[in-house]
């Protein structure tokens, strides 16, 4: 039994899906504890109500000064909530705002943390799963808690739905922090987000040329998917990197992963085996990929695809 408490994130009245991932995850482990979402920011009722749907408690922390991500005046909240309620687990997520403060507020409360978590094991005490060695090497470390975890997003998104209360802590922050906010500036935006597709249509080196790389976006585009790739194709230029499908790229869970000319190295592997289907086609019948897919074709993809968009021409103009 636990008592697990998730930092949200959100960013320009948008909640971020790593906020109910990792409540997902405390919902998963929590046993007959409580999962208890904290929001922090200028006005946080729209988000502690969203919370409240995945959560046994939510916490408020509202003031002007809250307005934007600021890793002092986090900490600073965060220190006086968790100075009164006691916590087992805190998560959050690993992105680019839990990457800063995280470490930090571990410090402050002289407790563990572990980063990038992609998996959690509660049976005998708590383990965690990480990757080492630029993904090359998963290992399960033994923690003591209270701990901090950073969690990795687009592993935890099976939900269940609750009715959480929703608690206005009356926290304010004890002082003016140093850093300023200034202004946000926009990154460089792709033109999909294959953590969000359905359908994925993913390349390897087997399609050979960036050339060859429409005939993928032809059958994608059939499907009502999008078109991913695996690390040698990024790296050669013939997709985008927000494109790329594996440990260093994007963890993704489409409902299709259709796998082409993909061999199956293991940092691939672990960005795609939990889809939930699978179709791989490679020349190669030893191709690690087929040992995650659910079917395959030992097949030339460039025998096959075309067959497969003829086909679908067919059943669309039916």
């Amino acid at each position: 039994m636990m008592r697990i408490f998730c930092v949200a994130e959100h960013r320009f009245d948008q909640l971020n899906q790593i906020s109910l991932e990792i409540l997902n995850l405390a919902n998963k482990i929590k046993g007959k504890g409580t999962s208890e979402a904290v929001v922090i920011g200028k006005k946080v009722d729209a988000f502690a109500k969203e919370l409240a749907n995945y959560s046994d408690v939510v916490w408020k922390i509202e003031d002007e000064s809250l307005e934007n991500y600021n890793p002092e005046l986090y900490i600073d909240v965060l220190m006086q909530l968790l100075s009164k309620e006691k916590a087992d687990l805190i998560l959050i997520g690993n992105t680019a705002y839990g990457s800063e403060f995280a470490p930090y507020l571990a410090v402050k409360m002289g407790v563990p943390i572990v980063t990038d978590v992609v998996g959690v094991n509660v049976v005998d005490g708590l383990k965690v799963t990480r990757y080492i060695f630029q993904g090359k090497l998963m290992v399960d470390l033994a923690v003591k808690t209270p701990c901090i975890l950073t969690v990795r997003q687009g592993v935890f998104k099976e939900s269940v739905n609750l009715n959480g209360k929703i608690i206005d802590s009356k926290i304010k922050p004890s002082k003016a922090a140093v850093r300023k906010f200034r202004k946000f500036i926009e990154p460089e935006v792709g033109e999909v987000d294959i953590s969000k597709a359905d359908v994925i249509v993913a390349v390897g080196r087997g399609i050979e040329d960036g050339a060859n790389v429409p005939l993928a976006e032809e059958l994608a585009k059939l499907l009502g998917g999008v078109v991913a790739g695996s690390r040698p194709v990024i790296d050669s230029g013939w997709l985008p990197k927000d494109r790329q499908v594996g440990i260093s790229g994007k963890i993704v869970k489409p409902k299709l992963y259709l796998a082409l000319g993909i061999s199956g190295a293991f940092q691939h592997v672990m960005g795609m085996k939990d889809s939930e289907l699978i179709i791989a086609i490679n020349k190669d019948k030893s191709a690690p990929i087929f040992g995650v897919a659910h079917y395959g074709a030992i097949a030339d993809i460039f025998e096959i695809v075309p067959e497969l968009i003829d086909k679908l021409k067919k059943i669309k103009k039916s």
